[in-house]
């Protein structure tokens, strides 16, 4: 279970947004199984090589943030030495736990998108420039979506088999989270058009 993090979002409304969890967490512990993987030994290092001390690092960053590029920036190394690191033969282990360390990002993910569904998203209702109130939305789009992930069996949508994750391509599975994506950012645009407009009356 992903610890909790010590971010502390600054928004004028608490609940407004998705939980600073989601973005950053703490580091795994030096002895978690995620860490103990194989690293690449390099044969002759360079002196800005990327050893396996360097290699721990990126991957415990990499499995707190979720984001390659800040875990690359964590040990001062560049995205292309990563990636072609990542390939070289006796680097499978360090292979694994950057997946590892990928899905611990999207599981955090998928709990936060569930909290969103759960408890709503506190919303301002502003009105000459100032906060009069506010409301919870609740986003019913994310809510279908979730439980014909979590459970296609009994909400799959109409004439729609229901679908199991290992059944399902990664195109296929690119191609629904794409559209639902399309779909919260439409919704998200139509709320700000609407506050733009409370605001003007």
């Amino acid at each position: 279970m992903t610890k909790q993090s010590k971010l502390t979002p600054t928004r004028a409304i608490p609940r407004q947004g998705t939980s600073a969890v989601a973005f950053v967490a703490e580091p795994p512990d030096p002895d978690d199984p995620l860490l103990g993987f194989d690293p690449y030994i390099h044969k002759q290092p360079r002196r800005n090589a990327i050893t396996p001390d360097r290699q721990r690092r990126f991957i415990a960053t990499l499995a707190a943030t979720g984001v390659v590029k800040q875990a690359a920036l964590s040990i001062g190394a560049s995205l292309e030495a990563l990636y072609k690191l990542r390939l070289k033969p006796g680097a499978e282990g360090f292979a694994r736990a950057w997946e590892l360390a990928i899905d611990a990002g999207i599981a955090r993910l998928e709990d936060c998108a569930l909290e969103r569904a759960l408890l709503g998203e506190e919303r301002p209702v502003v009105s000459a420039g100032k906060l009069v109130t506010t409301y919870t939305r609740y986003d019913t789009q994310l809510l279908l979506f979730l439980l014909r992930q979590r459970r296609g069996h009994r909400y799959a949508a109409p004439g729609k088999a229901p679908v199991r994750d290992d059944e399902q391509s990664p195109d296929e599975i690119i191609a629904e989270i794409d559209a639902q994506l399309g779909r919260m950012r439409e919704n998200w645009l139509k709320e700000q058009k609407r506050g733009r407009d409370e605001a003007a009356a």
